[in-house]
């Protein structure tokens, strides 16, 4: 395997699992809520922004702001559910109406992100020391090193609650059959709501290492994770969200070794010639409700 081939393979796999992170929170909210949440990257830069000034006002490291902005963002998204999503039940048409008022979401962030930073990139400057490790071959910045490490203890905290804990194991009942939940009495409104602040706290901190790992945001690139996320979810299984772990490392590794021997636009296509074809022969995605259980 020559070197170059192998430093795109460390880089799909380092990006894939923040891409999974992304594609987890949005697959959390539509899975549970059958919500499609348009503004999940907005919310995804919003937390990149909340370390931005926590860095600068107060000094706080990117990494010890994690804790914190996934605090707020849960608090503030579980309060804003009971705004936004009960509403909907009352519609003629839930699912259109969800849509649009998703998609009114992201616009309305998009625009008040523009207002507050302006349309500047932002960096997140968080050196360390060494600068780039390497191994062999590859040459990797230690900053990735950590983002990817700090990345894979968030996924492995996200499985241990999905799976281990009365809520996470209702959120996937949920998740299977939200009817038959709430025939045995389950509060399904207020775990609702633990799962639109769950998705929205996991966009705040991913936030966090998307800017640690890719050198500037803007307010103009949450529309770009969002359709990141749709098709990690597509690619792993729609409402499950340790799915979109496996699927967003197929997409970045694709894309990065695409990358070697294509252009960047090229490279992009390829991920999603691979949805594309994941959708032909898995149309329920590579793991399918199934895995759920």
């Amino acid at each position: 395997m020559s070197g170059l081939l192998l430093q795109g393979i460390i880089n799909g796999l380092i990006m894939g699992v923040i891409y999974g992170l992304i594609g987890a929170g949005l697959n959390i909210v539509f899975g549970v809520l059958r919500v499609v949440n348009f503004a999940h990257g907005e919310f995804v830069i919003l937390g990149a922004y909340f370390a931005w000034f926590l860095l600068q006002a107060l000094g706080i490291q990117p990494f010890l702001a994690m804790p914190l902005t996934f605090a707020v963002f849960f608090g503030v998204s579980y309060l804003l559910y009971f705004v936004l999503i009960p509403p909907l039940a009352k519609a003629d048409d839930p699912e259109i109406s969800s849509l649009l008022l998703m998609f009114g979401v992201s616009i309305s962030m998009g625009a008040l992100m523009l207002l507050v930073f302006d349309a500047d990139a932002r960096s997140l400057s968080f050196e360390m020391e060494p600068v780039f490790l390497t191994f062999g071959p590859v040459v990797v910045p230690t900053v990735r090193l950590v983002a990817l490490a700090a990345a894979l203890m968030i996924v492995a905290g996200l499985a241990y609650f999905l799976y281990r804990t009365h809520t996470g194991k209702a959120l996937r009942a949920i998740i299977m059959n939200r009817d038959a939940v709430r025939i045995v009495g389950i509060k399904v409104e207020q775990l609702s709501a633990i799962a639109f602040g769950l998705g929205i706290g996991l966009a705040g901190v991913t936030g966090i290492l998307t800017a640690l790992v890719f050198p500037s945001f803007s307010p103009f690139v949450g529309a770009d994770y969002t359709l990141i996320g749709f098709v990690v979810i597509v690619l792993g299984g729609l409402g499950h969200p340790i799915g979109a772990m496996l699927g967003a490392i197929l997409f970045a590794v694709t894309e990065q070794v695409a990358s070697i021997y294509f252009n960047p636009s090229i490279a992009t296509i390829c991920g999603f010639v691979l949805m594309v074809a994941t959708i032909f022969v898995r149309p329920t995605g590579l793991l399918g409700r199934q895995a759920l259980r």
